[in-house]
């Protein structure tokens, strides 16, 4: 399978901050990529990189087998770029919108590409309202449909649904999805987890450092633990007591605690134990598949662990 994309060792600071610490990896042409992790990890920093819009401090990125440093105006001829905030024109309808962007990229005879894309957007029945008037999520079919109008063969997509609903969320993945079976590479930002399980392969960033990088299916099995789910009340109490009283992983999710065991069958009685101690009601618990989410957070605490020499 073809490299699209080849991240070798990229440092960037800014003045004295580290925003990306050394990282490396690589995107397969037509695969679905996704760089995962908290606020501040330095996912838009990674991007405006790879879309030459940073310069590295150190380190070296080829897309298409083009260096970037030396190649940068003919890669930005045959990429898109969909950023957090994405400038549309709130004046301008959605058929004037798409116009100025294919203008902007010296699309010539854009008409029927427009109309392609609105038909694949499904913002047909739309093209004369205004954007100011769209919802959050046509807003982002728009900027997607712009950000297509000239062919690109990788588009960057900077968390593209934050703050949309679930319903056009889905739709946007089905789009996503349809584009990556017609050949081009979706490298996309992500902070949610549960998006980050549609990709081929993920990189799990935090602090500017790679934590992993596999296809979703391994990077949960590169984690030797059993995670096992715990409903118990008062969940709060039982959280902090399983903090400052225990050397598990433990997460709080809603009204469920996971703890990551080393031997279900050794390490989960004391823990009954503990929680019966001190008057907690253990009301149910159970074995579950490793998220992506657990592993994270392992790799995080892990991470935070003083190295031994």
């Amino acid at each position: 399978m073809d490299t699209a994309i080849n991240v070798n060792n990229i440092v960037k600071n800014y003045g004295n901050v580290r925003a990306l610490n050394g990282i490396s990896f690589d995107v397969n042409n037509a695969e679905m990529f996704g760089l995962v992790g908290p606020d501040g990890a330095g996912k838009t920093t990674s991007i405006r990189l790879l879309c030459g819009l940073l310069t590295p401090n150190s380190g070296s990125a080829e897309l298409f087998g083009l260096d970037l440093a030396k190649d940068r105006n003919k890669i930005q001829k045959e990429i898109g770029y969909l950023s957090q905030k994405f400038s549309l024109y709130g004046d301008l309808t959605i058929d004037e919108n798409i116009e100025f962007f294919a203008n902007l990229h010296g699309v010539k005879d854009y008409k029927s590409r427009r109309d392609e894309l609105l038909e694949f957007t499904r913002l047909s029945p739309f093209r004369s309202r205004l954007a100011d008037n769209l919802s959050g999520g046509m807003k982002q079919k728009l900027a997607l449909a712009c950000t297509l109008i000239h062919k690109p063969k990788i588009i960057f997509l900077d968390e593209p649904t934050t703050g949309v609903d679930p319903v056009s969320r889905r739709d946007f993945w089905k789009i996503l999805s349809n584009l990556q079976k017609d050949g081009v590479t979706i490298f996309m930002s992500t902070p949610y987890l549960d998006e980050a399980e549609r990709c081929n392969r993920v990189v799990l960033l935090n602090n500017g450092e790679v934590l992993s990088f596999d296809t979703p299916k391994n990077v949960k099995a590169s984690i030797k633990k059993t995670i096992v789910e715990i409903v118990c009340a008062p969940i709060i109490k039982a959280y902090k007591l399983l903090k400052e009283k225990s050397n598990y992983e433990v997460q709080m999710f809603g009204d469920r605690l996971n703890i990551a065991l080393d031997d279900y069958h050794k390490d989960l009685p004391p823990i009954e134990k503990l929680i019966a101690d001190n008057n907690i009601q253990m009301i149910d618990h159970r074995i579950i598949p490793t998220s992506l989410e657990n592993v994270f957070i392992h790799l995080i605490n892990e991470s935070k662990q003083p190295s031994s020499k």
